[in-house]
């Protein structure tokens, strides 16, 4: 089967739109010319949009990279060795996220929730009162486990318990396709990247600062990175927002051409459409599998499923080394299990950007019908 012929509903890199496609395709521009400077421009701009920001010192983030260059930043700019963070742990990329901030030598705690759900607001209030810590890290989907965290709730019991930790938000799998008010529920940094619910191939990790982050990176006194250095980046980007021409390191020319036609795209069908929209293609999704075909999602309840991938147990019987192949064969490509402890018991399926969004294509219709068919193939019947 050809690439051409598959459907890529995996939980990112995501099917992209037609615009985006032929944005890529522009030729080859000086990072410091003036049509590029204009490009990028509207980019950042466009990311203060998306992300909600009503405050003009907030900074927004766009890099050459992964979005994991978003760990870095934190363990980097936001944070010092010595320093105490919290991580609340949802699945496999918390649990990553705390091992990039050991690195750094940072002292770590993690609040691991339950399998498939999320830890209390309670208990996070809690364990903020044991020690002073410098931040807090909430992955606000984790991929692993299809599992969303309220961040809204969880950023108000931070500044009600510990206003001086920082509120830090992986949010790759969640930009662009779960809410986020970025200045309103006082975030100081939220990490992405682009080939995600952004919609756009991957290679850009992108992200939003808040002036009291901005702060910190700009005063901190021993860089222990260069590259990740918001020190460095800052007033690159400033120049970039301000179209003025900058150098630190050379920008992903058509990448960035491409992130700015997405989202223009997010922005002129409207967020709040688009979040709903998403949220009724996922209800609708989860709804069949379970209640159609029989299945156990691994998120434990509507109110922490994410919008943008549904995790699902395999039904007893039936082994993941035939169902997803089979799947495949009918051209759809779904993810299998990463979380350890049941790496080998579930499969995920992504629902993001233009596949959840566009009606027409027919793409969710046709990773059920592929789920459905496979099913009962290998023998299995609700």
């Amino acid at each position: 089967m050809s690439t051409e012929e598959s459907l890529l509903l995996i939980p990112g890199p995501i099917v992209v739109s037609e615009a985006v496609k032929a944005a890529q395709s522009i030729q080859s521009l000086s990072h410091t010319s003036p049509e590029f400077i204009a490009i990028f421009q509207g980019a950042l701009k466009n990311l203060r949009k998306l992300f909600k920001s009503s405050n003009p010192k907030d900074q927004p983030v766009v890099i050459s990279a992964s979005g994991t260059l978003g760990w870095d930043i934190t363990a980097s700019n936001l944070v010092s060795a010595g320093d105490n963070v919290l991580v609340l742990s949802t699945g496999f990329f918390s649990d990553s996220f705390a091992e990039a901030l050991r690195v750094y030598d940072v002292n770590v705690d993690v609040l691991t929730a339950p399998l498939g759900d999320v830890n209390s607001i309670e208990s996070i209030e809690q364990q903020l009162k044991k020690k002073k810590y410098a931040a807090i890290t909430i992955t606000h989907v984790d991929t692993s486990t299809a599992v969303v965290q309220d961040i809204q709730s969880i950023s108000a019991a931070v500044h009600k318990t510990s206003p001086e930790t920082l509120v830090v938000v992986d949010g790759v799998c969640s930009v662009a396709v779960e809410d986020i008010e970025f200045t309103k529920w006082g975030l100081d940094y939220v990490l992405t990247a682009s080939q995600k619910a952004i919609g756009v191939p991957s290679g850009l990790s992108i992200g939003f600062l808040s002036e009291r982050a901005v702060t910190k990176a700009m005063n901190r006194e021993k860089q222990s990175t260069f590259f990740a250095s918001l020190k460095r980046w800052i007033p690159i980007l400033q120049n970039y927002e301000a179209g003025k021409p900058s150098y630190f390191a050379t920008p992903a020319i058509q990448l960035v051409n491409a992130l700015n036609v997405s989202l223009e795209e997010i922005l002129a069908g409207g967020l709040e459409q688009r979040f709903s929209k998403n949220k009724q293609v996922s209800r609708d999704f989860k709804g069949k599998l379970v209640n159609e075909l029989g299945l156990r999602l691994v998120s434990v309840k509507d109110d922490v499923a994410a919008s943008g991938l549904t995790a699902v147990y395999f039904p007893e019987g039936i082994k993941g080394s035939d169902l997803l192949p089979s799947i495949y064969k009918k051209g759809v490509v779904l993810a299998g299990g990463i979380h350890s402890q049941i790496k080998n018991d579930y499969f995920r399926i992504g629902h993001m950007g233009v596949s959840a969004l566009d009606d027409n294509l027919g793409h969710i219709a046709k990773a059920y019908d592929a789920i459905k068919t496979s099913l009962a193939e290998l023998g299995y019947s609700k």
